[in-house]
């Protein structure tokens, strides 16, 4: 006999042995049909959902109902005749699991879940400390920040898709999952997916292995809130790039919003399709910039009132996070990470946090975070100076208003790092390197001569490695 109290002690077995993300994902939108005749009978949604929990989990299942004394010689899924139908009060859109059945002896069996606001979503698992209370706003965030609260707020679509991107460690995730948390809270009744173009890309493959192509696009295009991280990797996957151009057209055809985030621009990102490139371009786009040292500094404060509401008795001296906050400039993780280091090693030994500890503490940190600029910093910087579109500093135009401020890129490109000329040609646009030689020597030639471009280099210079 199979009662709604053992099939729930079953799924919180479950839950525990496979995974919250997959149970919820995979297993709870199970429905119980019947259990008779040594056979488990139960209808997934779909027949991908079917094959998939057939292929992964149907012998965990078996093994759990047997340890509630349910034997089972085999599980039998089939496909549900009618659409899933998402309760009005869940969280998430793999609700649930309910019966429809004529057995007496299972009526309306549910898993003893309870259904709250943190649950994850189904196409990845939310990071729980990723929300807008944690997210320190600065210059060079609090537009995309803006942005990403006015999608949070689920109402009308303004902007679509918002696309936001920026390096490593410069918070594109965070602002992604902030905005996943806040649609839980404030419009549970919206289905919102969130996951890696990597995640997107297999389910993809996946679904043409097995023939149920259908079944994913359905899947996808029945979402409100569709949100993908990293689409940079989908980036010369032919298949995985014109289905998503045509799941992408899909939504903004049904007024869903959409957020994407990449770790550059959508016209900088090679062996992404044109149209793709540019039905990206259609909505609000938001870089990332590079923290400042007030940022970081705003960022190492929030984080040690944190830490001392956990541990009051550590002790920090003046200056220390003035000190980290200048030094380690490129990424906010390693920022964090060296903080939590200095707090550990400091709870453990007992030790006040001085400047001297925090040097002998972080040795390598410091060592590797030795301000290195980039070309795409350079890039960036220079045109913002000159006011051109960082598209047009690596694309073809020749125009003299174009192609000074390009040459200067490429000059301080070979001045401020250690890339050869061909690498810095690859970065502008796949450029040859006597390209690259040419334009270098042209402005070694100015700017003896021209002072205000001499100014402007000083100024440039300075600037990128502060």
């Amino acid at each position: 006999m199979m009662t709604e109290d053992t099939w729930g002690r079953v799924c919180d077995e479950l839950q525990k042995s496979v995974g919250k993300n997959n149970f919820l994902t995979w297993i709870a939108p199970l429905k119980v049909i019947e259990v008779e005749d040594g056979i488990a009978a139960f209808e997934a949604p779909t027949k991908f959902m079917r094959d998939w929990v057939q292929r992964n989990f149907s012998e965990a299942i078996q093994n759990e109902l047997r340890k509630f004394g349910i034997i089972v010689e085999r599980i039998d899924l089939r496909v549900s005749t009618a659409p899933m139908i998402r309760p009005a009060n869940s969280a998430n859109p793999v609700a649930q699991a309910t019966t429809v059945s004529n057995s007496p002896r299972i009526a309306s069996i549910k898993p003893r879940l309870a259904q709250t606001q943190d649950d994850d979503l189904p196409g990845a698992p939310l990071d729980q400390r990723f929300t807008f209370d944690t997210f320190v706003v600065g210059k060079p965030n609090e537009l995309a920040h803006a942005a990403a609260r006015r999608v949070a707020e689920g109402g009308v679509v303004t902007f679509n898709p918002l696309f936001l991107y920026g390096g490593v460690g410069l918070g594109k995730t965070h602002l992604m999952h902030a905005i996943a948390h806040e649609l839980q809270t404030k419009r549970p009744d919206l289905r919102v997916l969130y996951l890696s173009a990597e995640q997107f890309m297999y389910r993809f493959v996946q679904a043409l292995r097995e023939r149920q192509i259908m079944d994913f696009k359905e899947m996808f295009r029945s979402v409100d809130v569709l949100m993908v991280d990293d689409v940079q990797f989908i980036a010369g996957k032919d298949s995985t790039q014109e289905e998503f151009f045509h799941t992408f057209n899909a939504l903004v055809d049904q007024g869903k919003q959409i957020v994407i985030s990449a770790d550059r621009a959508p016209g900088e990102i090679k062996e992404l399709e044109e149209r793709i490139k540019s039905r990206l371009q259609c909505g609000l786009v938001v870089d990332l910039h590079p923290t400042d040292y007030e940022l970081r500094l705003g960022i190492l404060q929030t984080k040690t009132e944190n830490y001392r509401l956990q541990y009051p008795g550590l002790m920090i001296a003046d200056g220390v996070l003035e000190f980290l906050a200048h030094r380690i400039s490129t990424n906010v993780r390693v920022l964090e990470g060296a903080l939590t280091r200095l707090f550990a090693f400091a709870s453990l030994v007992g030790r006040e946090i001085t400047l001297d500890l925090a040097q002998e503490c972080l040795t390598d940190i410091l060592r590797t975070s030795d301000r290195k600029v980039t070309i795409e910093e350079i890039q960036r910087k220079v045109a913002e100076h000159y006011n051109v579109r960082l598209a047009d500093m690596i694309g073809p135009k020749r125009v003299r208003t174009i192609a000074r401020p390009r040459q200067v890129a490429m000059y301080l490109s070979k001045q401020l790092t250690t890339r050869s000329l061909p690498d810095i040609g690859r970065r502008f646009g796949g450029r040859d390197h006597t390209t690259i030689m040419h334009g270098i020597r042209k402005i070694e030639e100015l700017k003896g001569d021209d002072r205000q471009l001499a100014e402007d280099i000083d100024l440039l210079r300075r600037l990128l490695e502060n």
